[in-house]
């Protein structure tokens, strides 16, 4: 079965290693969203990208969900020293290693999907990785702070402003003119079948979709597509998601969410056991809905809901 993914940082990742799990055999694809993408200390980041790649190839810090385990602040520490910033955005002594090879790589005119997969080389993730586009894409939230409207990058709005203040718009710069990574389209268009995990909507998958291409290219796969919510009794599983969504439009509840997808996109949809209730309002929306345990305790868990999720992509091939 060749399954495709899109997916963003740790609850992607989350999911990922439960479907590797759940469904062993598989050849599985996944597009990271390249959106968070972010320059730091001259080094290009890839945070989506790199939680996926430590995750799945068991260097990740287990209890952040992000970074490299194991690890030490020297390097952004000696950094403060000389008052050299940002001091908000946590980069490792190992994680720098990453974004230094990577730098270099791209330097010498390397393409991101060419380097994303020299680093997996390593890693070993078990699925192949690919980033959504090879071109500059950078996703930027207009905010309202001390009075003035301004524009900050989404790296700033999460991890410094703790989406403490409205999103008033979410823009993916860029995207308009990006073109998806090689290997992108080919891989929706061979695909048995296309999933969603629970990852932030408008941030993570909601930025893939943004590439010109890869939405239609999934609309007219001609194969299931399955979304699982990453809202669970009207609020996120986990992050902000509902800090996002409201800039866009969206309700914070797991029909919302499907509906905003769209029955154009999406032919399924689960729904945790709480939200049973959404579930005639999923449909109603055109869109086949399940409720089923959506918490990702641990992977047995999250196992369990790449299996129901690959269920319903069997029903609705049906």
């Amino acid at each position: 079965m060749r399954i495709v993914v899109l997916a963003g940082g740790i609850g992607g990742a989350r999911f990922l290693r439960g479907l590797l799990q759940a469904a062993p055999e598989a050849d599985v694809t996944v597009i990271g969203n390249t959106g968070d993408d972010i320059h730091l200390f001259g080094l290009k980041v890839c945070p989506d990208l790199d939680t996926v790649m430590y995750t799945l190839g068991g260097g990740i810090d287990e209890e952040r969900g992000w970074g490299r385990s194991d690890e030490t602040f020297r390097v952004k520490d000696e950094l403060a020293e000389y008052g050299v910033g940002p001091e908000w955005f946590g980069l490792g002594d190992r994680d720098f290693a990453t974004h230094i090879v990577r730098t270099q790589m791209i330097g010498a005119g390397y393409p991101l999907s060419a380097v994303t997969e020299a680093l997996c080389d390593r890693w070993r993730p078990g699925v192949r990785l690919l980033p959504m586009s090879d071109d500059r894409v950078e996703t930027h939230v207009a905010v309202t702070l001390d009075g003035e409207r301004r524009v900050v990058h989404f790296q700033e709005y999460w991890v410094r402003l703790r989406a403490s203040v409205p999103a008033e718009a979410v823009v993916p710069v860029g995207a308009e003119q990006a073109k998806p990574a090689p290997g992108v389209l080919e891989a929706i268009a061979e695909a048995d079948v296309v999933l969603f995990p629970p990852s932030n909507p408008v941030v993570s998958i909601g930025t893939i979709l943004s590439v010109p291409g890869i939405r239609e290219a999934i609309a007219e796969a001609g194969v299931p597509v399955v979304g699982l919510s990453p809202i669970v009794g009207d609020a996120p599983v986990r992050g902000m998601a509902d800090k996002v969504l409201a800039a866009v439009g969206v309700e914070a509840t797991a029909a919302a969410v499907a509906r905003h997808y769209g029955s154009g996109l999406l032919d399924g949809w689960l729904v945790d056991t709480v939200d049973t209730a959404a579930v005639p309002d999923v449909e109603a929306a055109g869109i086949r809905c399940r409720a089923v345990p959506l918490m990702m305790t641990d992977t047995d868990a999250t196992a369990e809901m790449a299996r129901a999720a690959l269920a319903l992509a069997e029903e609705v091939r049906g």
